[in-house]
């Protein structure tokens, strides 16, 4: 498998009131495409930043990032936006939905940034939302719907451009057992489907249906 992801000697630093807080201490990873990786750690850990420049969220201080082999390290809030659109799918814990409009056209924003848009994003959606068991719920509004429902309309939202990289954060945290699984099952059938997969979490459970799991502590890949 090629690679989709190098991270070298990733340096995270931030400042508040003079003081420098170093977030991230020095992360090499490499994610090749199709794999299903879980990153874990407990809160405070450096799991969130770093998921922040997998994602292209957040730019490393120092450090090289090679994303598809392009070096992303540096690059302006606008190529980075260009990229997120076009290659990494979201899936928060917090789904992110917009209250107003409808589950399909929750589903279909992601198109209006995208500089290669599907042929028909409407059937499209369509499709993605039956896919994921809500081909009745087309018409309603986050706000009719379970957390669980929410967040597979989540990713029907991510799936949307058909990107290379589905990240997750925290994707089942805000979900009951069955539904988290429920979820992670969708996960794995994307992943067999050849989706790269990056899950991140706390919770065991969840990080042990990827096929490789990264531990972080203190901001350093410890496993």
């Amino acid at each position: 498998m090629s690679i989709l992801i190098k991270l070298e000697n990733i340096v995270k630093e931030y400042e508040s009131f003079g003081i420098r807080t170093k977030v991230l201490k020095g992360i090499d990873l490499t994610v090749r495409k199709g794999e299903f990786v879980s990153i874990m750690g407990v809160s405070g850990s450096g799991k969130t930043t770093l998921m922040n420049i997998i994602g292209c969220l957040d730019t490393p201080t120092s450090g090289k990032y090679y994303f598809e082999g392009m070096d992303v390290s540096d690059l302006d809030d606008d190529k980075l936006s260009e990229i997120r659109n076009e290659y990494i799918g979201f899936v928060f814990q917090q789904f992110y939905l917009i209250n107003y409009l409808t589950v399909l056209e929750n589903v279909i924003v992601p198109t209006i940034y995208s500089r290669k848009p599907p042929e028909n994003p409407k059937d499209k959606a369509k499709k993605l939302l039956e896919r994921v068991g809500l081909e009745e719920k087309l018409s309603f509004k986050p706000n009719q719907l379970s957390g669980g429902q929410q967040q597979r309309v989540a990713i029907a939202r991510a799936l949307i451009n058909d990107p290379d990289l589905i990240l997750a954060d925290e994707p089942t945290g805000a979900l009951d057992s069955k539904t988290a699984s429920e979820i992670m099952d969708i996960f794995k059938e994307l992943n067999r489907e050849g989706k790269t997969i990056i899950v991140v979490t706390h919770d065991p459970k969840v990080a042990g249906i990827a096929d490789r799991i990264i531990r972080i502590e203190d901001g350093k890949i410890i496993d």
